[in-house]
């Protein structure tokens, strides 16, 4: 690792934590040339995921479009960065589990509606308007209307 001050190779490693849900690693480092100390962050690296997308191409799967999809549904919710990786993780898990290569699109987006769903409402249908397509505010109505109906279950 370069240190992000002098650019040495040279470092080592101060303090080692495994995140929450356990997919990643953070080290914090100290540089033995300049004694700047930096973070670093290890994560598995999820190869061969190919994504079925709704016309039938075929994309590489992109971890980091889940966070930002998600992150956009849980703007300014009581919701932190940590909560976010989480569900991520575990929806990923989930279709690696079930799935293995080829993921279809659907199953990305079911598999984040329904945890993001017990999560937070908002972020809810704030994710099921994007990710289904709402054309007019009938689709939003709909979609809270069945939301209430399991909260009063």
């Amino acid at each position: 690792m370069r240190c992000p001050k002098c650019t040495s190779i040279e470092d080592k490693v101060i303090d080692s934590r495994i995140s929450k849900e356990g997919s990643s690693i953070r080290r914090r480092r100290e540089c033995l040339e300049c004694n700047h100390r930096y973070t670093t962050t290890e994560s598995v690296v999820r190869d061969g995921m190919v994504v079925i997308k709704r016309d039938g191409r075929r994309e590489d799967f992109d971890r980091e479009k889940l966070v930002r999809a998600v992150r956009a549904a849980c703007h300014k919710r009581p919701i932190d960065s940590e909560q976010i990786s989480m569900l991520i993780e575990d929806t990923i898990d989930a279709l690696e589990a079930q799935y293995e290569v080829d993921i279809p699109s659907e199953a990305i987006g079911e598999g984040l509606m329904q945890r993001i769903k017990t999560m937070d409402p908002v972020a809810y249908v704030r994710f099921a308007s994007v990710y289904k397509e709402f054309r007019d505010v009938s689709g939003f109505v709909d979609e809270i209307s069945a939301l209430a109906k399991t909260k009063n279950r």
